[in-house]
């Protein structure tokens, strides 16, 4: 599986190559982030697309090669092609039916957003869409983010990736 030409995925709040705004960084005491998911939308996925999956990662952070997953959503259907901003508040109340969101590396479920250290470099924010062969994953509510990983990975069709960045 690669990224396939024609299937593309962007964002109406985060630039790609640009820094991430502050309103969609981790909240944290003192800091000027809202925890607020970004929109996200794709288009040109394949057409035998049963459902898509929305993972964002921070392939930087000092965690030893492992990076930080920020975002985790799986069994979207094949019909929704966007993902409204502040849809990844821990319900998901505004989630499409039929999504799940699995738990991120800060240990909560939904939107975990950016807060590399104060002082790192700019940090790179990967938001993959993953176009699926199959209607819903075969993973466990509390499943981890390298289970879900292998298992988008081992049923996707095709990709589309854009990056941003964010410091402290």
């Amino acid at each position: 599986m690669n990224d396939q030409a024609g299937f593309t995925a962007g964002s109406t709040d985060i630039t790609p190559g640009q820094p991430i705004p502050d309103d969609f960084a981790y909240a944290i005491p003192g800091g000027p982030g809202l925890n607020l998911s970004p929109a996200i939308h794709w288009q040109g996925a394949p057409p035998q697309t049963q459902s898509f999956a929305v993972l964002v990662h921070d392939p930087d952070a000092p965690t030893g090669g492992a990076g930080f997953w920020h975002w985790l959503v799986i069994d979207i259907p094949a019909n929704v092609t966007s993902l409204a901003r502040g849809a990844g508040e821990p319900q998901g109340a505004t989630m499409p039916s039929g999504c799940r969101q699995l738990g991120n590396d800060y240990g909560e479920i939904g939107w975990g957003g950016p807060a590399p250290p104060v002082g790192d470099p700019p940090h790179r924010y990967n938001f993959t869409v993953y176009a699926l062969k199959v209607r819903k994953l075969d993973l466990p509510a509390h499943a981890t983010a390298s289970r879900a990983g292998f298992m988008v990975n081992a049923n996707a069709l095709a990709r589309a990736t854009f990056t941003a960045t964010y410091a402290r």
